[in-house]
């Protein structure tokens, strides 16, 4: 099985369901077609339509439109792109004999010139994991259609869905470069340097999703010799405010969460000794402070009270808690 999708009252809080397998497949929607699809697999499932070749699945651009908050006319182009262009795309998965599986994700598209509509019909290899709800729970990754809706980049929605498998984990393996690309939807010459890739792709997505969803997220790049082969991410779920609680101070320059709300000094100053944060941050201490250690930790554990989001250059700060011993620098 790779695909079930559960729904919910709200139309922004439906819960897309895919398979882990599914989740990490090659494809190269655009993000309208990526948006069409989110609504197809929920609306076959709640309609019960779009699972056969004599019921094909209707979704209006009002639809699309309140999902995703865009004009009614961005909502009429997106339909239209689809009906051109949506049946030639495809995705590559693993089966369960680990052979490789090429598909198109619909069989079928009209567009209804008039009424703002768009009918597609999924193709068998599609519709055979939909109406197959007999899955593990494990081997599938859940987000609501809210978490993506806000999403303006491609690549932060497919960066988004590929990394929320991971919560539960908070680490992720190692996304082997070439492959990242792919399921990024990324072409052989898009951004070939690395510069640009990690500039206009990874950290741009990065800082979208930090912003606008649920979860926080940093990387580190791993490295054969001198050149980059992929990389590793650390997920986190942004804490939730209690009933009566401000929620968490927010960066405005770069929309990542910062918090320092239920850290002692004691986990402050833990914080001040990390090897990384050191290396970041301690030429932010001037006089006394840059002279004598136990003067730098007072002195950062009063900046971060201070204001939280000046440390914001790589992770946020309850990260620098999560390292083994060897990460840190007491000795001083």
């Amino acid at each position: 099985m790779f695909l079930m999708v559960l729904t919910m009252k709200n139309n922004k809080t439906e819960l897309v369901v895919k398979s882990n397998r599914l989740n990490t497949a090659i494809q190269n929607l655009s993000l309208a077609e990526i948006r069409l699809i989110q609504l197809a697999i929920i609306d076959s499932r709640e309609q019960n339509k779009g699972l056969s070749s004599d019921t094909p699945l209707r979704i209006n651009a009002m639809r699309y439109a309140e999902v995703f908050e865009v004009s009614k006319q961005t909502a009429y182009e997106a339909l239209i792109d689809a009906e051109a262009n949506l049946f030639e795309r495809r995705f590559t998965f693993m089966d369960e004999r680990d052979l490789k599986v090429k598909s198109r994700w619909i069989s079928q598209a009209t567009y209804i010139d008039g009424e703002g509509a768009i009918e597609v019909i999924f193709t068998p290899a599609v519709v055979n994991e939909i109406t197959r709800i007999d899955g593990i729970e494990q081997f599938f990754t859940k987000y609501t259609l809210e978490q993506t809706a806000q999403l303006k980049s491609l690549y932060a929605v497919r960066l988004y869905e590929l990394l929320i498998q991971w919560r539960e984990a908070r680490k992720t393996q190692l996304f082997e470069l070439e492959t990242f690309r792919e399921q990024l939807g990324l072409g052989v010459n898009d951004y070939k340097r690395m510069s640009d890739f990690k500039r206009r792709v990874l950290e741009s997505s990065i800082k979208e999703i930090n912003e606008k969803t649920d979860i926080k997220v940093s990387y580190t790049q791993e490295k054969k010799g001198t050149t980059i082969v992929g990389f590793k991410f650390v997920v986190r779920e942004k804490s939730k405010p209690k009933t009566g609680q401000v929620a968490e101070s927010r960066d405005v320059d770069n929309g990542d969460l910062f918090t320092i709300d239920g850290l002692s000094d004691k986990q402050l100053w833990r914080i001040s000794r990390h090897k990384e944060f050191i290396s970041t941050y301690s030429d932010l201490a001037r006089g006394d402070a840059g002279k004598n250690w136990t003067a730098y930790s007072d002195f950062i554990v009063g900046e971060i009270k201070k204001d939280a989001s000046k440390f914001s250059k790589k992770r946020p700060i309850r990260e620098y808690l999560d390292g083994n011993e060897a990460d840190y620098d007491f000795s001083r």
